[in-house]
């Protein structure tokens, strides 16, 4: 019997034939995340129930020696729940729970399989919400955007998922239940907590999560400004920032994603546009209504030929309707595309911008651009047709000519969608191998036996038993023959 059969039976007898996948059908269910381009057929795929159970599994996973894979929802595109071919696949999504609402406190604890909307639809009456939302938040779960440290449109203003959170219960790579931090604003000692929200399932599994809960602003007001080029909507945008307001979100479209939306979901944003700023401001009633003077009158100094002010609920909608759409709606003008994720500084907006649509016209290939302008978040969706021979290649190399080109500005090759598997080779142009072996200990010290969602992140992963700078030496498994470099 096969390592993987034995662990397959031995989790069935402790957890239910329901709950352990073996079949094949039903294991390329989850051979890719939300990045298709990337597809591995998990050995074995475990649903647990409970956090007890998580931490059984995994415990099993260790004492097998047999990698494992955290996945959410899977909507992540880094590939960072991309799964092990050798491994197993450990879904949260049975782990839905709200564990408690405590509104007077401004905290809430749930389980990770809890969609990221809930929480704010959840404490919506007692007049909370969650703040980060990623355009995903429909679908996209709580221990995903831990994993992922995912942020959203409005983390201009209220900051990533690392920002509100305060504590998670998690299980460590040799299957043991700990708690880091809690519900009090900050803990003594390391910022181990800090570490392990964005650490991509590096550093174990979190079963549940205490988050913060922001109160509902008073006044919300939102606007659309349109512009003849994406030279004048990016100086606009630093124009704002430079003036002291800071918006709850300013998002940029260019012309192909104002293209893409309109036949997706026909937002009717302004003919002729090259770019719009969604611009939302939030707060108290005579604070909002300062911004937005300032705001109007600073898009209007940097060209917008029209701006257009949400007077309801609705119209808020239909203005958003478009930008949230827009990675979807790229599918309406390209059979296939890249969903890419930098940042740069505000300042270098324009400049990048033209930049990027050179690198793309050299290459023949097209880029529509939208992303969060606010914190210089881009999101760079680079077109291409995998049937015409050469396609593929080209928009690779746009791909990470753009990351080349967010490094050389000093910003860095992920806001928000994680490294995974997808910019794991990038991570040397913008670290030293100091800092990567820096990384690379503080992983061993969570998960010495390197079975946590292994191959991400790192370029070159190396097992724990190796002396750090030198890449020498074997670890004791492998000299054993039971241990490789996953």
């Amino acid at each position: 019997m096969s390592v993987i059969d034995a662990l397959a039976a031995r989790l069935r007898s402790e957890l239910g034939s329901d709950q352990v996948i073996t079949d094949r059908q039903r294991l390329r269910t989850y051979e890719c995340d939300g990045l298709t381009h990337y597809r591995v057929v998990p050995a074995l795929v475990v649903l647990p129930h409970s956090s007890a159970e998580a931490a059984l599994t995994v415990r099993a996973c260790a004492e097998a020696r047999v990698p494992f894979v955290a996945r959410g929802s899977g909507t992540g595109l880094s590939g960072g729940a991309l799964p092990h071919a050798d491994g197993v696949l450990i879904v949260t999504s049975q782990l839905r729970s709200i564990v408690s609402l405590d509104p007077a406190d401004e905290r809430a604890t749930v389980q990770p399989g809890v969609i990221n909307l809930q929480v704010s639809e959840a404490v919506r009456d007692f007049g909370y919400y969650y703040a980060p939302d990623p355009s995903s938040q429909q679908i996209c779960s709580i221990g995903g955007n831990v994993a992922e440290n995912s942020g959203g449109a409005h983390c201009l203003k209220y900051g990533f998922t690392t920002n509100h959170v305060t504590g998670i219960e998690m299980v460590t790579p040799d299957g043991d239940l700990v708690r880091l931090g809690g519900a009090a604003p900050d803990t003594p000692g390391y910022d181990l907590l800090g570490a392990f929200v964005g650490s991509e399932g590096t550093l174990g599994i979190a079963t549940e999560v205490t988050v913060r809960l922001t109160r509902l602003p008073e006044t919300v007001r939102t606007l659309l400004a349109a512009f003849h080029s994406t030279d004048q909507a990016g100086a606009a945008t630093s124009a704002i920032i430079a003036a002291g307001v800071i918006p709850a979100a300013i998002e940029m479209m260019d012309a192909l994603s104002i293209e893409a939306a309109e036949s997706a979901v026909h937002c009717g944003y302004p003919a002729g546009a090259g770019a719009v700023l969604v611009v939302e401001l939030d707060g108290p009633l005579a604070e909002v209504q300062a911004q937005f003077d300032e705001v109007t009158r600073l898009c209007a100094e940097h060209g917008s030929f029209e701006t257009r002010v949400a007077a309801d609920d609705t119209e808020r909608a239909l203005i958003w309707r478009g930008r949230k759409s827009a990675f979807a709606a790229v599918g309406r003008i390209s059979p296939d595309y890249i969903v890419q994720d930098g940042v740069i500084p505000r300042t270098a907006l324009p400049e990048v911008l033209r930049r990027i649509n050179e690198v793309a016209a050299s290459h023949g290939v097209r880029v529509a651009n939208v992303f969060h302008a606010g914190d210089g978040n881009l999101h760079p969706l680079v077109l291409f047709d995998d049937t015409v021979p050469g396609e593929s290649g080209r928009a690779e190399t746009v791909s990470g000519a753009i990351l080349d080109l967010c490094i050389e500005f000093g910003g860095s090759i992920t806001g928000e969608h994680g490294v995974g598997v997808d910019k794991a080779r990038y991570m040397p142009r913008m670290f030293t191998d100091d800092d990567l072996e820096t990384m690379q200990l503080l992983r061993c010290a969570f998960d010495p036996l390197s079975l946590a969602n292994p191959g991400k992140v790192f370029p070159t992963p190396r097992l724990c038993g190796e002396r750090p700078g030198r890449r020498q030496g074997a670890h004791p498994l492998q000299e054993a023959g039971v241990a490789e470099v996953f």
